[in-house]
């Protein structure tokens, strides 16, 4: 069982930049693959990105790549989501998610969720 503990999120003006993290628990939580997804409302849950459980493969939705960056730290059990040149679409609760498999596709522990606002 692994738990996944989001922090980060809030409001910020189109064009900025933000940083979310995710804290994982659990048994061996390090040798998961880690993944960002974010749900809009009245949309379908998005893929965003994940990463390898080393940290040198990583994947990207195509409306997030090039101004979004997730990277992790197994010292201290966590995965992060740098998100720059930010856009009001962008606005959405955003889910740090953890699975065996790479590349990720249904996982199987996911976050509690942490909102993210962007105003124009």
């Amino acid at each position: 069982q692994v738990q996944l503990v989001e922090s980060g999120g809030g409001l910020v003006q189109a064009g900025g930049s933000l940083r979310l993290s995710c804290t994982a628990s659990g048994r061996a939580s390090n040798s998961y693959t880690k993944a960002w997804f974010r749900q809009a409302p009245g949309k379908e849950r998005e893929f965003v990105a994940d990463i390898s459980t080393s940290g040198l493969n990583t994947n990207y939705g195509a409306s997030v790549k090039g101004r979004f960056t997730i990277s992790r730290e197994n010292s201290n059990n966590t995965h992060y989501l740098q998100m720059n040149r930010l856009k009001p679409d962008d606005s959405a609760v955003y889910y740090c998610a953890a699975d065996p498999q790479y590349p990720i596709a249904t996982p199987a522990y996911w976050g509690q969720g942490t909102q993210v606002t962007v105003s124009s």
